[in-house]
């Protein structure tokens, strides 16, 4: 199990503290530490497209117009922090966020 997240994201810590107590014990990268390599930002971007990135948040309200308009694959090779967190792989697949259904299929 891999997981892409920020230390400081609480939902992060939430997630991660939960998968613990669950017995996982995840690979963790911090990608504003760690960054994205161009195989993982390209395998999250195919499994979610668009919705890898979180527009609501303060780094892209701080882009430039030139910078919203570029290719998301683009957008976070330069702002990694952009993704939505976390992103978690287990068993070959890809899960974004930790709403009910994701955690329903992590925790059982």
């Amino acid at each position: 199990m891999r997981f892409f997240g920020l230390k400081t994201c609480d939902t992060c810590r939430k997630s991660l503290k939960a998968l613990a107590e669950n017995g996982h014990a995840p690979e963790v990268i911090d990608v504003r530490a760690d960054g994205l390599t161009d195989a993982d930002r390209s395998a999250i971007l195919a499994a979610f497209g668009d919705a890898a990135i979180n527009r609501a948040s303060t780094t892209w309200r701080g882009l430039s117009d030139v910078e919203k308009a570029m290719p998301p694959a683009e957008v976070l090779a330069l702002h990694p922090t952009l993704m939505k967190r976390p992103v978690i792989e287990h068993e070959g697949r890809l899960y974004l966020g930790w709403k009910k259904d994701v955690q329903d299929a992590l925790l059982g």
